[in-house]
């Protein structure tokens, strides 16, 4: 059995009648460009032969590889999953190779994973999820967020504010108290708030929005439960307020994860939507075309957001932030009848 050696740089240098460095610049990369024609003589050389680039030595000329980290605390919320495929567009039409890990929203993992990225010379990355409120936590991430940027690499994030780097953030605050208004303008009077965990920047912004924007129409919660930020995380706090016996008649989920929970809990129990209770969410994934009743919520442009973070992860700079203004959207869980 005969095997054929690989094909080196050095044969495609021989074939195309230059130097193994220019061979190495226009295969691998470099800062000095050689003549368009000495391009093409090397990439018709190494076609030829059927040359295949080697990885760690682009990384080499390159100072980093033309991979693409994707940090996301959990792939399995359509939430998550909308803005990482914005991300994962716009990396394919830049021949960028995606690399993602979920976090589980452990901040230690977080920063774990961005420092794997780091010594592997990834290009950029983005990092999707709610900031936290721990000091501490805050503090080791900004540092390797720092080391990370400091070895020339991009990074862009989402939803995470106050960190030293390019920032997409929605408008949680203006969308939540937009929202407030809204159902206080279709008649909705006692309201429950289905919060999330505390220690999520989103999830406390959001409920704050909200409960500013009920103490504009001179009203505040009759409750406010926490929750996980999950589908079952809302099921559980609707069947918590049902057990409480409190006095509401519209519920509001800090996200639509949550929101689909609760309603499921409520349809378990009997009790009609909108007709008993009226049911409110915050994002519009994808996922609600199949919730019936639709359900109200706040829209964000996921896959927007989840672009334009790659953009800014790739084109470097002072770091800076970018807002989102979000829209509501009302539907039939919210309709008076």
């Amino acid at each position: 059995m005969n095997l054929r050696a690989p094909v080196t740089l050095l044969d495609v240098a021989q074939r195309a009648g230059v130097s193994v460095a220019t061979a190495s610049r226009v295969l691998n990369g470099g800062d000095r460009v050689p003549r368009p024609e000495l391009q093409e003589r090397v990439r018709e050389a190494a076609a030829e032969l059927g040359y295949t680039p080697n990885a760690q030595a682009q990384a080499l000329a390159k100072s980093s590889t033309n991979v693409v980290g994707i940090l996301v605390h959990d792939i399995e919320d359509p939430y998550f999953a909308a803005i990482a495929n914005g991300v994962m567009r716009a990396a394919d039409e830049r021949n960028l190779l995606v690399m993602m890990a979920s976090t589980f929203r452990d901040a230690e993992r977080e920063i774990a994973y961005l420092s794997s990225l780091r010594a592997q010379r990834a290009r950029a990355a983005v990092m999707i999820g709610s900031r936290r409120t721990d000091a501490d936590q805050l503090a080791r991430t900004a540092n390797e967020i720092d080391a990370f940027l400091g070895s020339g690499a991009g990074l862009a994030l989402v939803s995470q504010s106050g960190m030293p780097a390019h920032t997409i953030e929605p408008d949680n605050r203006a969308g939540a108290a937009q929202l407030a208004r809204e159902l206080v303008g279709q008649g909705w009077r006692k309201f429950g708030v289905l919060a999330g965990p505390e220690q999520l920047a989103t999830a406390r912004d959001r409920r704050d929005g909200f409960v500013a924007g009920l103490a504009e129409a001179g009203l505040e919660p009759v409750a406010v439960l926490a929750g996980d930020f999950t589908r079952d995380g809302g099921h559980a706090a609707a069947l918590e307020l049902l057990d409480r016996k409190v006095e509401v008649d519209c519920l509001f989920a800090v996200n639509d994860v949550m929101a689909v929970g609760a309603m499921s809990a409520l349809r378990a129990q009997g009790i009609d939507v909108p007709g008993r209770l009226g049911v409110a969410g915050f994002d519009d994934i994808a996922t609600l075309r199949d919730v019936w009743p639709g359900l109200t919520t706040v829209r964000l442009p996921l896959e927007q957001m989840g672009r334009r973070a790659l953009e800014l992860a790739i084109e470097g700079g002072d770091p800076r932030t970018e807002t989102y203004a979000p829209e509501v959207v009302l539907r039939e869980s919210t309709t008076r009848k």
